[in-house]
């Protein structure tokens, strides 16, 4: 009876610790970006952390398809030291324990520390917990809004606590700068802040120059770069979501920035052709239309008693397609999208949100009556002013003949100018007034 005991108390231990006694297999197969193991068909799950061991020593990876004699595994690094019949053992799901401590901090995908500070301290991660959507009905409502500080996005989409908008731009066009100064917004008690695919020489440029020491210090950076693994990249936006849970779960307001979703859907693309999913849209397989909403759902108001998650969702639009199936797609799941126009940071007017293309779907809730109007207004006569461009080039506009065109030509310059903005300004607490002082400033000076 007591060596029953004893054998039982063994088994307890190892299934908490899963150091005495584990499940292991051994590697078949190799390919430049997966290996194949055989033993583990009979308890691997889909999304189970497997370790293999080499001699460089051990190495994780993700288990991403389940056949009757073999799964095949994503590895979390390059499978260039991965050989035939090394061993390879099975650790369970993998399990995400973030800290209070954790902010002023710089991770990988996997939640280790990747800056030169001390060693992270793991949170409580209650069981069943990680990575759970909140269901619909039982949600907060959203209905506070708040001020980001850029006048052009507080005046044209506005924001509400638990909001998810995208900032949809091509390349050089201004959206790593314009994130930053949305990540400094004061309206916040926790910053979350995932780079998926960064190159690695800007990260610390970003981290320090762009975002500060001061925004910094509330913050938790999530780090996976360009020439890491597609599972590592998959992994940090992941990694980012359940880290702003966490926060939420505490009660904070959490603003979660992701930059950018786009490479996010290009490593999901790589690790699922890899394990042969056939592509079904310009080169994507089916699944990654699937895992992004199973993501981006996450974000938003938590249950009743939690705190929210404002997500800035930053979309990366290949070759300035805004139709693109990541682009279309995102839009669809968001509520409201800030687009970057080329043509504007062209003219040097940064942030260069084009305000006639962008959208807040709860722009309504943080407009009073009097600021909608006001909105209404502008937007008619930015649109007058664009659409009658061409015709003024060429000398076609005759003024007096139309009077909303003429207040068009005379403000819409005036209104760009105020709507100009960097880092080094600082934060606009009321976009409205300052738009009137600029206009009433340049009507004296004029007159």
């Amino acid at each position: 009876m007591e060596t029953l005991r004893l054998l039982e108390r063994l088994y307890r231990k190892a299934s908490e610790e899963d150091t005495i006694i584990r499940r292991g297999g051994r590697i078949t197969e190799v390919t430049a970006t997966h290996y194949r193991v055989r033993g583990l068909s009979a308890v691997a799950r889909l999304g189970d952390v497997v370790e293999h061991r080499s001699r460089h020593g051990a190495k994780l990876g993700e288990v991403v398809q389940i056949c009757e004699k073999e799964v095949l595994v994503a590895p979390f690094e390059q499978t260039s030291d991965a050989g035939v019949s090394d061993p390879v053992y099975i650790r369970g799901a993998f399990r995400l324990s973030p800290d209070a401590s954790w902010r002023g901090r710089v991770v990988d995908a996997l939640g280790r520390a990747i800056d030169s500070g001390p060693t992270l301290h793991d949170g409580e991660t209650p069981p069943g917990r990680a990575g759970a959507t909140p269901g619909a009905l039982s949600r907060q409502r959203v209905d506070a809004p708040f001020r980001t500080g850029v006048r052009v996005i507080d005046i044209f989409t506005p924001m509400c606590f638990g909001q998810r908008l995208g900032v949809f731009a091509g390349s050089g066009v201004g959206k790593s700068t314009l994130l930053a100064m949305l990540a400094a917004a004061h309206a916040f008690d926790t910053v979350v802040v995932a780079l998926v695919g960064e190159r690695g020489r800007e990260v610390r440029e970003f981290l320090e120059d762009t975002i500060g020491e001061e925004s910094m210090s509330k913050t938790v950076a999530v780090v996976a770069t360009s020439d890491e693994s597609a599972m590592m990249r998959k992994r940090a936006a992941v990694t980012a979501m359940g880290v702003a849970e966490y926060f939420r779960d505490r009660g904070d307001r959490v603003l979660l920035v992701v930059d950018s979703v786009t490479r996010y859907a290009h490593a999901l693309r790589e690790v699922a052709i890899g394990a042969g999913e056939p592509p079904v849209a310009r080169g994507y397989p089916a699944s990654v239309f699937t895992d992004m909403p199973r993501l981006l759902e996450r974000a938003g108001p938590g249950s009743e008693g939690a705190g929210s998650i404002t997500a800035i969702i930053s979309v990366l639009v290949d070759g300035d397609d805004h139709n693109d199936p990541v682009a279309d797609s995102v839009r669809g799941i968001l509520d409201g999208h800030i687009v970057l126009d080329r043509g504007i940071a062209e003219q040097g007017r940064y942030p260069a949100v084009n305000p006639l293309a962008s959208v807040s779907r709860l722009a309504n809730r943080a407009w009073n009556d009097g600021e909608k109007a006001l909105v209404m207004r502008l937007r008619a006569m930015i649109s007058r002013y664009e659409e009658t461009r061409d015709i003024r080039l060429l000398g076609g506009y005759q003024p007096g003949a139309d009077p909303d065109l003429d207040n068009a030509v005379r403000q819409v310059p005036l209104i760009y100018e105020a709507l100009v903005q960097s880092p080094q300004d600082g934060a606009s607490a009321e976009p409205f007034s300052d738009l009137a002082q600029h206009l009433k400033k340049q009507e004296k000076a004029d007159g």
